[in-house]
């Protein structure tokens, strides 16, 4: 039970170490496109843990390894938190930036009616040329 435990630790923190290094360039689409897999690696720690811990104590000669892994993903999970809260900052700042950029845009942006013609301004009436020779 305790290397499977291991074998899923290890599988989601390169998820964690993958997806920190998206939000570290902030690479947004693919730090999204790693929750899936981070869900599924998750869910499968999560389970291993279960089991290990109805089995019992690990055995002694293992636990260093099982606080190697503890700690590497303690510290992975902290950064994966800081870093999200970054590109969540960062993202809401982008988004206000746009939404106080809209109204003036709308404003300063001709407007056109239904038959294409400029609203607010008078119609052009066509011009004809006749040339003759």
């Amino acid at each position: 039970m305790t290397t499977r435990l291991l074998h899923e630790a290890a599988a989601l923190a390169a998820v964690l170490a993958r997806e920190n290094a998206a939000l570290a360039t902030l690479d947004l689409p693919q730090a999204a496109a790693l929750a899936q897999e981070k869900r599924d690696a998750a869910a499968a720690f999560t389970a291993a843990h279960a089991r290990a811990a109805a089995a019992g104590p690990p055995p002694a000669s293992i636990r260093p390894q099982l606080e190697e892994a503890a700690n590497r993903l303690r510290g992975l999970a902290a950064e994966n938190h800081r870093l999200l809260d970054r590109a969540i900052t960062v993202q809401s700042r982008v988004l206000d930036i746009i939404a106080r950029a809209a109204p003036r845009a709308s404003v300063q942006a001709p407007r056109y009616g239904a038959a294409g013609a400029l609203l607010g301004h008078a119609r052009a009436l066509p011009v004809a040329i006749a040339a003759s020779a």
